[in-house]
């Protein structure tokens, strides 16, 4: 379901062989939370997805596991951002903004968070209008002007 829908957005996407149980098992268990329902189903299909320009469209379930948590432990970012245990990152945009679920509210839309302002908010209702709008956009910024209204 999952690469058919991406191919039909974007006939040029790339894909990777599918992310096995296991593995998913232990991003859930590296993270200490479930991966929202549909990236796991996502993921059982390709362990990632490449867009337009090898965009990290969905990032791998090896790289979601690593790059949450870097970003939850990094004093670094203790420093200049908000906490990030609130979020799943598993998507970028190529330079530096994030695309993740709320961790306490699957289902509740896709979030951006801009790494220039450390803002966060919704800029699509599940991961297949998320896929629909960064697959289908004129370019890597499509959210920042992501009207609410829209959905």
């Amino acid at each position: 379901m999952w690469i058919e829908l991406i191919t039909e957005l974007s006939p040029e996407a790339q894909f990777a062989p599918p992310a096995g149980p296991g593995a998913l098992d232990e991003v859930e268990r590296g993270l200490g939370q479930p991966l929202p329902a549909q990236l796991r189903e996502l993921l059982a299909e390709s362990d990632g997805a490449l867009g337009e320009l090898s965009l990290d469209v969905v990032w791998s379930a090896g790289r979601i596991l690593a790059d949450n948590q870097a970003f939850r432990i990094s004093e670094d970012f203790a420093e200049l951002y908000a906490p990030f245990d609130g979020l799943l990152f598993f998507g970028d945009n190529g330079g530096g903004d994030q695309f993740a679920f709320l961790t306490d509210a699957h289902g509740e839309g896709v979030f951006v968070w801009e790494h220039e302002t450390d803002t966060r908010r919704k800029v699509a209702d599940d991961l297949a209008d998320y896929l629909r709008r960064i697959l289908t956009a004129d370019g890597d910024d499509w959210y920042v002007t992501h009207d609410e209204s829209e959905h």
